[in-house]
């Protein structure tokens, strides 16, 4: 079934040209023209991501993205910003209320498109990954061995400790948050998160952020 995305936008020419690439992408789009009308279409459309512009009549992105993200039904989701402002801080505030990744006014198209494959590809493997570890049957209890067998202790699956802050970065990270996000949450740059991102990587033997999730579900390390 076809992924679906919305876009929120009052140019008519913008959300129309989005539409258009991303229904040849092979998605479902459904079209906003501001944040509240956005938000009355959520429950309907049920979208997989988002595309929203930052200026808008009414209820604008940053508006929009702060009442998104306080649903928990929507925490997670994906959300692409569009933006002709370029100032620091306007983008710092949009990290802070959830947007994942910014793109400036004007775009090309097939840009759009490699950000939403990616984000997209993300998310459907952190949902994969939860699903799977909720459906999993819980381990049988393992038998004793008989005292005449002499066996080896088995190896500690985990052959590490975590700092605290490398908790709470794997904590945020398993709520499939963005680096960004993370960062902005721990009140940290994206580069140190990106460091104590390759410390997990390395402590836990995995070599991207869905292995690392997976194993930490699987070895209770988040709840």
């Amino acid at each position: 079934m076809p992924l679906t995305i919305l876009v929120v936008d009052d140019d008519a020419g913008t959300r129309l040209s989005l539409q258009d690439y991303l229904e040849l992408e092979g998605y479902l789009v459904a079209t906003a023209e501001d944040g509240w009308q956005a938000l009355e279409l959520l429950d309907r459309c049920q979208p997989q991501l988002i595309i929203t512009d930052i200026s808008m009549p009414r209820i604008d992105g940053f508006a929009f993205l702060k009442n998104l993200r306080q649903q928990p039904a929507w925490r997670l989701l994906p959300v692409i910003c569009l933006t002709a402002r370029t100032q620091t801080q306007e983008r710092v505030q949009g990290y802070q209320f959830g947007c994942d990744v910014y793109i400036e006014k004007p775009f090309e198209l097939p840009e759009i498109g490699a950000v939403v494959k990616n984000l997209l590809a993300r998310s459907q493997l952190i949902q994969t990954a939860w699903l799977q570890y909720q459906r999993s049957p819980a381990p049988a209890p393992a038998a004793m061995p008989s005292p005449s067998l002499q066996l080896e202790p088995p190896a500690a699956v985990e052959d590490f400790s975590l700092t605290d802050r490398e908790q709470s970065v794997l904590d945020l990270l398993s709520e499939g948050m963005s680096n960004a996000q993370i960062a902005a949450t721990l009140f940290l740059s994206p580069r140190t998160i990106e460091k104590y991102v390759t410390n997990l990587l390395r402590k836990t033997d995995t070599s991207n952020r869905s292995e690392l999730v997976r194993f930490a579900m699987d070895h209770h390390l988040v709840e």
